[in-house]
């Protein structure tokens, strides 16, 4: 038995989602305005220029596409809308790169500086341009770079979008922040940036605003580049450990905000597996099994057994043996630790929602089927649960254990860019599809998590999965004993802290 999943890149298969379908567009849009005819005869005049303009500030340009490849992972179906030169679009390596721009000069400069990517001319707000778009779609991300100020009436070119994603797409808008207007405005004077206006400054809680009502539900909201230049170094320095502190952060010059379409979401039923890591937990074998509600389209149960010393292993089997009615599935660890009894189990499990629950049983197996809901509905990608909304059983967590946990959700809440309370509670699930792209991509942060928790977390949150939280009760152990110990504990979450920070925001 294998103790981890090597997969292929999954973004290269065939992705089941659905679409929306053309009818769901808005009515024609209105003829360009002249102001858009007018930037468009200016983006065909600066077309011959634009390389040697990005060259002047080469730095901002290579650390924005450097962050740009890390939301979007290569080899996905990417388009880029108002791609200029498709410099960003290239760096993005994907297997199926489409660029669009309505200057007609930019695109034949794209088709002769990369004719291995896909360009064309047309206009976001130009109904035809995405009827084009449709044919060749869906995409797995779309890019909008620096796009929204050009464009006349926002919300409805963000719903022309619609029928372009599939559930997995993650729309990126990246843009200058406002704050920067004044700065941005004065090189264009002075010569030190390419003369061309920024039509519309949109805030980000305006761009946020303007996605929900499009039917974008926002899933992160990053901040970069505090200093725009190299500076001897001092660039490097402000925009690796400053840039990404709080109140710092709001100063930095590119905003990024990641969604996904709402309207692509559709309920479903889903088969579950439910993984069950199990050391020294004899006493709580038969109970889990006898505890567990039906859930799903179908259910599984994957037993993984840690070298346990009180014969849970035996008492694993003869459970099964009980419950022929269950299909239950055992198996031994080949490893160390729970971690990777996890990545054991999931390799193992076929359903198409994948699970936890520890098998101490102090999360009940009673509250899965509400966590198993959220992904059913679309509503979540990853579902965690929090102990920290009901009122615990006495001596189910000890003084200091809480209060560490507690304030480690205000450190986790920013390094993942959302609430997150409680990064320890064993019970997570994602679908499988989830799990494999995760698995594909944990080469990024390595063998570093000995207890799982972070491996998914961190891996869900680098690929951009709607990450929920959901309470559920908390109780006293009735059997055996705690196998994690406030000290390590909290060196443990110490460890994640740094992690985090360096691999999420440090980049």
């Amino acid at each position: 038995m294998k103790s981890a999943m090597v997969m292929s890149n999954p973004a290269l298969d065939p992705i089941p989602a659905t679409v929306v379908p053309l009818a769901d567009l808005p009515a024609p849009a209105t003829p360009p305005s002249d102001r858009k005819e007018t930037l468009r005869l200016l983006f065909d005049d600066l077309a011959g220029e634009r390389e040697a303009w990005i060259e002047r500030s080469i730095s901002f340009y290579r650390e924005d596409e450097r962050y740009m490849g890390f939301l979007i992972q290569p080899g996905l179906r990417v388009l880029d809308i108002g791609c200029g030169t498709g410099r960003l679009l290239a760096a993005l390596a994907p297997s199926v790169g489409i660029g669009v721009d309505f200057s007609g000069a930019m695109v034949a400069e794209a088709r002769r500086r990369h004719p291995e990517l896909t360009f064309l001319e047309g206009d976001l707000e130009d109904p035809a341009t995405i009827e084009e778009l449709a044919e060749q779609g869906p995409f797995d991300a779309i890019v909008l770079s620096d796009t929204l100020g050009f464009v006349d009436d926002v919300q409805t070119a963000l719903e022309r979008l619609q029928p372009l994603c599939h559930a997995d797409t993650r729309l990126i808008v990246a843009q200058y922040s406002h704050l920067w207007e004044p700065a941005l405005s004065l090189a264009t004077r002075i010569g030190h940036r390419m003369p061309v206006p920024q039509a519309n400054w949109l805030a980000s809680v305006d761009v946020l605003n303007l996605l929900t009502l499009a039917g974008f539900e926002p899933i992160k909201r990053e901040w970069r580049q505090l200093l725009p230049r190299r500076l001897l170094g001092l660039g490097w320095l402000a925009n690796r450990f400053f840039a990404p502190l709080p109140v710092l952060r709001r100063l930095c010059l590119r905003h990024y905000i990641v969604a996904r379409s709402m309207r692509a979401q559709r309920p479903r039923s889903l088969s579950a597996s439910i993984v069950i890591p199990a050391r020294n937990e004899r006493g709580n074998i038969e109970a889990a099994v006898e505890r567990l509600p039906p859930f799903g389209r179908e259910q599984e149960i994957v037993f993984v057994e840690g070298n346990s010393q009180d014969g849970t292993w035996e008492e694993i089997l003869r459970v099964r043996d009980r419950h022929p009615d269950r299909r239950i599935t055992c198996l031994q660890q080949t490893g160390r630790g729970k971690g990777d009894a996890v990545r054991a189990g999931f390799a193992a499990a076929s359903g198409e929602v994948v699970m936890i629950l520890d098998a101490d049983l102090t999360v009940p197996p009673e509250d899965l089927p509400k966590v198993h809901r959220l992904i059913e509905r679309g509503s979540a990608e990853f579902v965690n649960g929090t102990r920290f909304v009901y009122p615990m059983e006495a001596e189910a967590m000890r003084f200091l254990n809480y209060w560490a946990n507690r304030t480690f959700a205000v450190i986790f809440s920013f390094l993942l860019n959302q609430p997150f309370s409680d990064t320890l509670c064993g019970t997570k699930a994602l679908t499988a599809d989830a799990y494999r792209r995760l698995a594909a991509n944990r080469h990024y942060f390595g063998d570093f998590d000995p207890f799982g928790d972070f491996d998914l977390i961190f891996g869900a949150a680098k690929l951009n999965l709607r990450m929920v939280e959901v309470p559920v009760r908390y109780a006293a152990r009735h059997y055996g004993t705690t196998q994690i110990s406030r000290f390590q504990h909290g060196w443990l979450l110490l460890r994640m802290v740094v992690f985090a920070y360096r691999k999420l925001k440090a980049l």
